[in-house]
């Protein structure tokens, strides 16, 4: 590493950067060739610090500077080099090495230009870009996670009337980024402030999302392997929770809040009273609810077709209905709720057992089966 690191201090800032992406692509080859599970080390994680991220190794020294010009070629350079890499577990253990955080100072340039990637990405449609960042926020701390989120919030939510198109249309280029770009966005925006409530455009981009493509929400919830414990920090496993909260809370923040929502027919710029403000908030979220129970309604077939039902939840189940049975009942049988909004008849065509709601607003807790341990999370 040494001789290399002389040799990228002789180069431009752009050119430096590049010899390094050179360099990776040479180093993780080889580790390939020897193992299936190459480990991002030390020195590759120094080098693109001090050559792609512009941080000098020693205090003393002055980091080589990019201008805007070349902050914009190699972000072009970078997305290319994903792009035209056929070898989807080298542009995973690079995309790693360049994007995952270290808990140190380079953390803020290295999110920088992870939040510019992927904004590109989006724009021109580079899908092996979208699948690495997918990846990266399965495994990355959720703070991270929201801050890209916010980033393409603002770069394609903010400046005009509506989402732009490249982003609407992420959920048939990538739809597994997308359905970590959902899980990110309900964790963001948790309905605890002003500030934190999704804009009108933006839930509707959402719920148009899950209701056309309802298994988007349980795309790595299904596909993935089953954790043996869930990382601490990073986000959910399905955006499926998060929807719920936003179902569950959107009552009471809007009430509360009273945050002017914007007409989806009109784009963002009409500012509705709060009757109009409720009616429109109000339509979206119950769309929403609707599209929850009815993925609920078929989880139950999803996890047999994957031969995973009854391997989530069992243990959470079962305590439930004992500490539910009464002395009395014919074969210990647990006594059903009785409270009902509506939405009864539509869970037991699933045969998901008896069920409640909380209200009209609120969202069916079923009896038994592998939703259980989802719900419990999401309403805690």
């Amino acid at each position: 590493m040494t001789d290399i690191r002389r040799s990228l201090l002789r180069r431009d800032a752009l050119s430096a950067a590049k010899e390094v992406l050179y360099h990776l692509d040479i180093h993780f080859s080889n580790q390939l060739q020897n193992t299936a599970a190459p480990v991002v080390d030390n020195g590759s994680v120094e080098l693109v610090e001090e050559f792609v991220f512009n941080m000098p190794k020693h205090r003393s020294m002055q980091g080589k500077k990019m201008t805007s010009l070349q902050e914009l070629q190699l972000l072009e350079i970078t997305c290319s080099y994903f792009q035209e890499q056929g070898k989807d577990s080298l542009r995973q253990i690079i995309f790693s090495a360049l994007f995952s955080p270290q808990s140190n100072v380079a953390d803020d340039r290295r999110m920088a230009m992870l939040g510019k990637l992927v904004s590109m990405a989006v724009a021109v449609c580079r899908v092996p870009v979208l699948e690495c960042a997918a990846s990266w926020l399965q495994r990355s701390p959720a703070s991270h996670c929201t801050r890209l989120a916010k980033v393409l919030v603002d770069d394609y939510c903010s400046w005009a009337p509506g989402p732009a198109h490249a982003l609407r249309d992420i959920v048939t280029i990538s739809p597994r980024f997308c359905s970590q770009f959902i899980t990110a966005v309900t964790t963001l925006y948790d309905l605890s402030s002003d500030d934190l409530i999704p804009s009108s455009d933006l839930l509707k981009m959402v719920v148009t999302w899950v209701h056309d493509n309802p298994h988007l929400t349980l795309l790595t919830f299904l596909s993935a392997p089953i954790p043996s414990s869930h990382p601490p920090g990073a986000l959910d496993s399905t955006p499926l929770l998060g929807l719920i909260r936003w179902c569950v809370k959107s009552p009471l923040a809007y009430k509360r809040h009273r945050k002017p929502l914007l007409a989806p027919s009109l784009g963002a710029t009409l500012a509705l009273g709060p009757a109009e403000e409720d009616r429109v908030g109000g339509s979206l979220y119950s769309m929403l609810h609707l599209s929850v129970l009815q993925i609920l309604v078929s989880l139950r077939a999803d996890l047999a077709e994957q031969h995973l039902y009854g391997a989530r939840g069992g243990a959470v189940t079962r305590a439930r209905g004992q500490a539910r049975r009464r002395p009395g009942l014919p074969g210990g049988r647990a006594e059903p709720r009785r409270r009902c909004c509506g939405n009864r008849a539509l869970l037991e065509q699933a045969g998901a057992g008896p069920a409640g709601c909380h209200g009209s607003g609120g969202v069916a807790v079923l009896q038994r089966g592998p939703e259980v341990p989802l719900l419990q999370t999401a309403i805690q």
